[in-house]
């Protein structure tokens, strides 16, 4: 797989973290402050110019700890130790768990890679993943998903319960690596959880990169198994209700200066957070000055939950370029896969003799 390699000096790295811009690194609420002077950037037919590379990095959860119960913002002194621990040297830009840790020195000594389980194989995150401006909070909001008020997804009502009692039963059994059809999509390199329609961030590689012309809005995302999202906004019609795809189908329009992305569509594998090829996403991007957009979504399928939520994802400008993200490892060595768990099951019968 392959994936972008930054070197980061630690002295450099410091510099670039104080000179970020404040609505990126500790604005005090979930919006930038509004400038009164501000205008907005626009192209030759009148659209605000969204385009560049964006990046929505951040160790904000999807869904608020459990700890926090109501607490819809850190304090400014939980806001700033948080920062501190997420954004200090050599920490794991991979481990977002940390987040749900109500402890501060396990929530240190967690990130700190020295401290990783020693069956962790994985190469040294803090120094393959760090970015020049290191993840830490996008806002002092505790979690992305701004509605329900408690920060969590709905539960799952009786139909998607159902759906996923259907999959338990066809599976029977079976384990998980019984045959190629029982590994996840991720591994197969079929669809990412975090792929869009919504744009959520993904653990790494979290650039975007947005293109304009009069009838098409592109969103390039580094990491993605679907390849750019080429958006009509010139009112043409959805493609027919036959036609299913893993991002599904989505149409652009402009209301005043905020563009506003409609998907459907989806298929019946996608399931993301559980959803039913029902699933309807509501995106809305508005720049708000030369370093942010205000970027939030909201999602809707009545046959996975029993009231729409929504969430909020701050964008801020970052530098490219991008790098082709080539994810397919899982297609060429699920026999590998396979030959490995056929030979543990063989030892494990040897040796039950």
């Amino acid at each position: 797989m392959d994936i972008r390699l930054r070197t980061v000096v630690t002295v450099i790295a410091v510099g670039l973290l104080a000179a970020a811009p404040a609505s990126a690194q500790s604005q005090s609420g979930s919006g930038a402050a509004a400038d009164p002077a501000w205008e907005m950037p626009r192209l030759a037919d009148g659209q605000p110019d969204i385009q560049g590379y964006w990046t929505t990095q951040t160790f904000t959860p999807m869904e608020r700890p459990e700890y926090l119960g109501d607490q819809e913002f850190y304090t400014e002194e939980e806001f700033a130790l948080l920062q501190s621990q997420l954004t200090v040297d050599g920490a794991d830009p991979l481990a977002r768990f940390v987040i749900e840790i109500e402890d501060p020195e396990e929530r240190a000594r967690q990130l700190d890679q020295t401290h990783r389980d020693e069956t962790y194989v994985h190469y040294d995150n803090a120094i393959w993943l760090a970015t020049p401006v290191p993840k830490g909070l996008s806002t002092r909001r505790t979690s992305l998903i701004v509605d329900p008020p408690n920060g969590r997804i709905p539960p799952q009502n009786d139909q998607a319960q159902a759906r996923a009692e259907a999959r338990r039963a066809a599976r029977g059994d079976r384990g998980a690596f019984d045959g190629y059809e029982l590994r996840p999509h991720s591994e197969r390199c079929l669809n990412y959880r975090y792929n869009a329609p919504p744009m959520q961030p993904p653990s790494y590689n979290d650039i975007h990169q947005i293109f304009q012309t009069p009838t098409h809005v592109v969103i390039f995302t580094e990491q993605s198994t679907n390849g750019p999202r080429i958006i009509p906004i010139d009112g043409r019609p959805e493609v027919s209700e036959k036609i299913r795809q893993w991002p599904g189908d989505s149409r652009g329009r402009w209301e005043g200066d905020t563009l506003i992305i409609e998907s459907g569509h989806f298929n019946d594998k996608t399931a993301w957070q559980g959803s039913s090829r029902h699933l309807k996403v509501i995106e809305r991007f508005t720049r708000v000055s030369d370093d942010r957009i205000h970027f939030t979504f909201t999602v809707e399928d009545p046959e996975t939950w029993d009231r729409p939520w929504s969430a909020e994802i701050p964008l801020t400008t970052t530098e490219g370029p991008m790098y082709e993200y080539a994810c397919h490892e899982g297609n060429h060595d699920i026999r590998h896969i396979q030959e490995v768990y056929r030979n543990i099951e063989r030892q494990e019968a040897e040796a039950a003799r």
